[in-house]
């Protein structure tokens, strides 16, 4: 397996595709990354050579933030907002959706599980 900026990228996976398990890396980004680099994106992580892999790693360091830099930025961004008191902080401090999405029904995933009816409260 090859390793870029501490993430296993799967060997058996194009590298058009494997790009994208780094977090902050998506299907624009791998692609521009490739072009940029010159590596052919339909060639597997396998047959990379080591020096192909020494240049996706710099490309990627001198143009974007990724990973644990990129998640710190988002928590930052989110805890301002909050501070703040901005209606998308209350939304994020209440663990309900923030995009406008409705949530008198979905919005599960933001809200948890249904209380159910006749539960005990302790």
């Amino acid at each position: 397996m090859a390793r870029v900026l501490g993430v296993e990228l799967p060997n058996q996976k194009k590298v058009f595709v494997a790009l994208r398990y780094i977090y902050g890396i998506g299907p624009t980004r791998a692609d521009e990354i490739l072009k940029h680099t010159e590596i052919d994106p339909d060639k597997r992580v396998k047959d990379l050579a080591e020096d192909e892999i020494r240049k996706v790693t710099q490309f990627i360091n001198d143009n974007y933030k990724i990973e644990g830099e990129l998640k710190q930025e988002v928590q930052k961004n989110i805890k301002r907002l909050v501070e703040i008191g901005s209606y998308r902080g209350r939304r994020h401090r209440l663990g309900l959706p923030v995009r406008g999405q409705r949530s008198k029904t979905n919005a599960r995933t933001r809200k948890g599980r249904k209380p159910g009816i006749g539960r005990k409260k302790k």
